[in-house]
């Protein structure tokens, strides 16, 4: 197992107080990292990590959003963010992944190996990765590896 890297955030929606995985050790951590203009996450993944905010609200699991961008960067700016989690109503945390350095690729995104948008870590209470998908997946696959982790079976 390899240990989740820290988040790098520049800015935070739906929360008054900045989330670290550091603090959150010993509770699982579902992190969503998603482009606003990126017809899968729209389509696809940021409504399934709502369905999982709310599903799991009575658990210890903490979802965060992660919008992680690295094309279109003129576009995707804080405002455009903010209208967006408000049109789709989006509830559970949302960071912006902080600008890489010479790079349009951002630090967290980095730090993870993430290959684009979607992707879904769940972190477990270790604070080790458990799941790294990128992509579309099934809300029963994401949704078993979620319970087991909560259960404390894998």
């Amino acid at each position: 197992m390899v240990d989740a890297p820290e988040i790098a955030v520049s800015r935070w929606f739906n929360t008054n107080e900045p989330l670290t995985l550091s603090a959150l050790r010993g509770r699982p951590v579902l992190l969503h990292a998603f482009q606003m203009l990126c017809p899968g996450c729209v389509g696809h993944g940021t409504p399934q990590t709502q369905r999982a905010f709310e599903l799991f609200k009575q658990s210890d699991l903490q979802v965060i959003g992660l919008h992680t961008v690295f094309e279109h960067h003129e576009a995707m700016t804080p405002v455009s963010l903010e209208a967006f989690i408000h049109e789709y109503r989006l509830s559970f945390p949302i960071g912006v992944d902080e600008a890489g350095e010479g790079t349009p690729i951002p630090v967290t995104m980095q730090r993870y190996g993430m290959q684009g948008t979607p992707t879904s870590i769940l972190i477990g209470r270790d604070g080790s990765v458990v799941h790294h998908g990128f992509g579309q997946q099934s809300d029963m696959a994401l949704g078993a590896i979620i319970a087991a982790e909560l259960a404390g079976h894998r």
